[in-house]
């Protein structure tokens, strides 16, 4: 399926603010309007590199490869706000229905938001809620956006601006670690039972072979490396092997494809005596490293090589001078093991219309 095909766009939607209202450049009225992907992604992309903080979920690329995926029987509101012309912001949207939400889901992207230069501002929202007011839908669902995210903050007074019931639900967590300079630092900032098990871990680890870390960033190194990090996905949990479908696989390749080809991904494996027994897929980002998927070969779990190729995946982060390490999406025991805390993500589940109480 093309994405910018086989659904009709609605008239372009020019929409001001409140006079007296500037927008985000504080230059002229703000106006939103529907795009076609292919048309906007030049623009997206240099929005988005004034946002060294967005997260890779918002870029185009995950919203096209998406899309062509799992997209057939949605129909894509892709809106771009603008400041006298000049584009700052991008609300990524999808309408199933009455129900409109950010264009994703939750099985594979981990934060969502709106793309805004300079930070999401009450003004960009306001002007993308009224642009919608003209669309027909129901509900909006606004998902896994961050506890940080300043839309998030602003979210209640536009809202409240244009007469809308919001409802705001906790959704999950992401736990992370802010990352000190070395990998002695971290250890020592462990609990002392984890930083324990750790070491004792590491120091077994030579027992099943030699061990190796193997980095893969090329773009063809990580395309060729594919079917090993899903042999290894899959054999590690039952869940895993029943989320990955022959589509889920088939999003899988596409993705890290493309994302490796903008210099974004990093996969590592841990070899022991040279064969491949546990691998970490990880976004980069700025400065920062974010743990996307793993597996492991069950054959050596007694040796919990699942754990140490995280282990050995965020002191590389640390090697590289990344400042953070994210886990994303779920409350696993071992990212606590080490040493993560939760940095919580929010449902926002905005109705048109008020509910008397």
């Amino acid at each position: 399926m093309v994405v910018d095909s086989g659904q009709p766009l609605a008239r372009p939607s020019d929409t001001p603010l409140p006079q007296g209202r500037r927008g985000a450049g504080g230059e002229g009225p703000l106006t939103v309007r529907r795009e076609e992907l292919a048309r906007l992604e030049p623009e997206w992309r240099e929005l988005l590199a004034r946002c060294p903080a967005a997260p890779v979920f918002l870029s185009p690329v995950w919203l096209k490869t998406w899309w062509q995926e799992f997209g057939a029987d949605k129909e894509l509101v892709l809106l771009s706000v603008r400041d006298d012309g000049e584009l700052v912001g991008v609300a990524p949207l999808m309408r199933s229905g009455g129900q409109m939400a950010f264009a994703g889901d939750t099985e594979v992207c981990d934060y969502m938001d709106f793309a805004c230069a300079g930070g999401c501002q009450p003004a960009l929202l306001t002007a993308v809620l009224r642009s919608l007011s003209e669309e027909p839908w129901q509900e909006l669902s606004l998902w896994a956006m961050r506890e940080d995210s300043p839309a998030l903050a602003a979210l209640p007074a536009a809202c409240a601006e244009m007469g809308l019931q919001l409802q705001v639900e906790p959704e999950d967590v992401c736990p992370q670690l802010s990352l000190p300079g070395s990998w002695e630092e971290y250890l020592a900032g462990l609990d002392r039972k984890d930083r324990h098990e750790l070491r004792r871990e590491l120091r077994r680890l030579p027992q099943a072979g030699e061990p190796e870390l193997e980095v893969l960033a090329a773009p063809p190194d990580v395309v060729a490396a594919l079917d090993d990090f899903l042999r290894l996905h899959t054999a590690s949990r039952a869940e895993k092997a029943a989320f990955m479908t022959e589509q889920m696989a088939r999003f899988f390749r596409r993705l890290v494809s493309a994302l490796a080809e903008e210099g974004l991904v990093e996969m590592t494996f841990l070899k022991l005596g040279g064969k491949r027994v546990a691998a970490v897929l990880c976004f980069r980002g700025d400065r920062q490293t974010l743990l996307y998927n793993s597996g492991y070969d069950p054959e050596y779990a007694g040796f919990s090589v699942g754990l140490l190729s995280k282990a050995l995946a965020l002191q590389r982060a640390i090697g590289l001078g990344h400042k953070r390490f994210d886990f994303l999406r779920g409350a696993e025991p071992y990212k606590y093991d080490l040493g993560a805390r939760d940095l919580a993500v929010y449902r926002c589940i905005i109705r048109r219309g008020r509910v008397d109480v």
